[in-house]
């Protein structure tokens, strides 16, 4: 009972630890990811709480856990509309981009006394990938603003490159074990996967928006259990047909957020927590799970630093320029992209692998990997922000709004829906009152937003520059509204 008692207890010390250092993380510009890395090593055997945790499977499927429910909200939260113009070199990036990267990065890894070429090879695989986890922290936190398509293409391709590591890893494991293995083999296993997990992404997005549109549960507190159920069954479902099951549940995702359906807003608010919830489990496990002593041993240092180096300035600008030559985006972009190529949580539990599968040199490489991803996240991290600035590529950050009320489709509400609609300083019907609107029947603002004030309209309520109007309506009767709002005075006409 008492250890029943005391496991209770460390948990909940553990998840408040992380909240706290979440909510500080903005504040002193520190990725929350390194935080939650950082309370997970103090409570691990050699910090403070000297928990002695040392399972690399139960790690391991920790993570593939996490990691699926990170992608799937990361999806949900895309916008298909911001993502659509730069899917194709979102994809040439998340494939080709991996591959060329674990290629570059194991010749210099080959030249370290420890590792031969396949070795090598591995250790480029498990560091290929760039993070969903720490680029959508990274970017959403900080609030970085950036011009243009860049930051759906670097959020594309941080939740869309994770499968072609994952392969690539079991594919090097795999060599290792037999070194006669056919590349066309390989290569149409790859194929196999990638079709496979975008054809159950795709036909799970659909399928699970038919199903909410028609399945009528009358308590809609269930509705999260669906949501569950629906980023596991994709996943398993993919894994059972040989597809790749991170594919699979970030394309689910992509395809439930692009579509309307009931509770839509609720579950999006659920599965964004949860994924929250997630990120912590996982990078606490991960702390749990490397020794600080043996991440800080001179040989880990010297080796991890030599290839975080050829990482953040050879292997990964190479990648990025070879894919992005024919692109429409110009030298300062590819220079920004290529520095976005954090690591994060998924090179560690990729790391597992060896682990696992009993590698010779598991131990090292999970070591060494470790020192890599923190110093990726700590330099790159830090000076995404600046670097934006410097290039030229920065833009300013419009903060959602955060109302005292919130509209969720629900049975019977139709098409409606609430839209946000900024007052232009021109505006014409700047200076008028709300009385004075002809808004088309059904159409009815609900707050109006005016700096840090929140204001219920009355007939008599004027209208000011800047205002944020949340109005409620018919969707196909909004955009006129929108239109009619932001109309501007004609100079050459009195008002009327």
């Amino acid at each position: 009972m008492l250890t029943q008692v005391n496991s209770f207890l460390v948990t909940g010390v553990l998840f408040f630890l992380s909240l706290v250092a979440g909510a500080l993380s903005e504040k002193i510009k520190v990725p929350a990811l390194i935080l939650f890395l950082g309370i997970g090593m103090l409570a691990g055997v050699d910090g403070p709480g000297g928990i002695n945790f040392s399972d690399a499977v139960a790690a391991n499927n920790v993570g593939t856990f996490a990691l699926a429910f990170i992608l799937f909200s990361g999806g949900f939260q895309t916008r298909w509309q911001d993502i659509k113009p730069i899917v194709g070199q979102g994809v040439v990036l998340s494939t080709l981009g991996v591959f060329l990267t674990s290629v570059v990065m194991a010749i210099p890894i080959s030249m370290v006394y420890r590792f031969d070429y396949k070795d090598a090879f591995l250790l480029g695989a498990i560091i290929s990938s760039t993070d969903a986890a720490a680029v959508f922290s990274i970017l959403r936190t900080q609030k970085i603003g950036l011009k243009g398509s860049l930051k759906p293409l670097l959020e594309f391709e941080s939740g869309s490159n994770d499968p072609m590591a994952v392969f690539l890893t079991i594919t090097a494991i795999s060599w290792l074990k037999s070194p006669e293995m056919p590349l066309l083999q390989m290569a149409i296993k790859f194929v196999i996967q990638m079709l496979a997990g975008g054809v159950v992404g795709l036909s799970m997005g659909y399928a699970s928006c038919w199903v909410i549109q028609r399945l009528k549960i009358s308590n809609e507190a269930l509705y999260p259990v669906f949501g569950i159920s629906i980023v596991m069954a994709t996943f398993g479902l993919s894994e059972t047909v040989y597809g790749n099951g991170y594919l699979a549940v970030y394309i689910c995702g992509i395809v439930m957020g692009g579509e309307d359906f009931l509770y839509k807003y609720s579950l999006q608010r659920f599965h964004e927590g949860f994924a929250w919830l997630m990120q912590i489990i996982m990078f606490l496990v991960l702390g749990l799970l490397v020794t600080p002593k043996e991440v800080a041993k001179a040989d880990v240092i010297s080796v991890g630093m030599l290839i975080s180096f050829c990482l953040m300035f050879i292997a990964r600008p190479v990648a990025t320029f070879i894919c992005m030559a024919f692109s429409k985006f110009n030298w300062r972009e590819k220079v920004f992209v290529s520095w976005t190529g954090l690591r994060g949580a998924v090179p560690i539990i990729l790391a597992t692998y060896p682990l696992t599968e009993g590698h010779p040199q598991a131990k090292y490489i999970f070591n060494v990997i470790f020192f890599v991803v923190l110093s990726s996240v700590l330099l790159q991290g830090k000076t995404l922000a600046q670097l934006a600035k410097l290039l030229g590529l920065d833009a300013v950050v419009r903060e959602a709004k955060t109302y005292p009320l919130a509209f969720d489709r629900t049975p019977g509400s139709g098409t409606e829906e609430t839209r946000e609609i900024d007052l232009l300083p021109d505006a014409a019907v700047v200076g008028h009152v709300v009385s004075e609107l002809h808004f088309p029947e059904g159409v009815t603002i609900l707050l109006i937003n005016r700096g840090s004030k929140f204001l219920i309209p009355k007939g008599n309520t004027e209208l000011n520059a800047g205002d944020t109007l949340l109005i409620f309506g018919e969707r196909a009767k909004l955009s006129e509204v929108e239109e009619n709002l932001n109309k501007r005075v004609d100079a050459n006409s009195p008002e009327e």
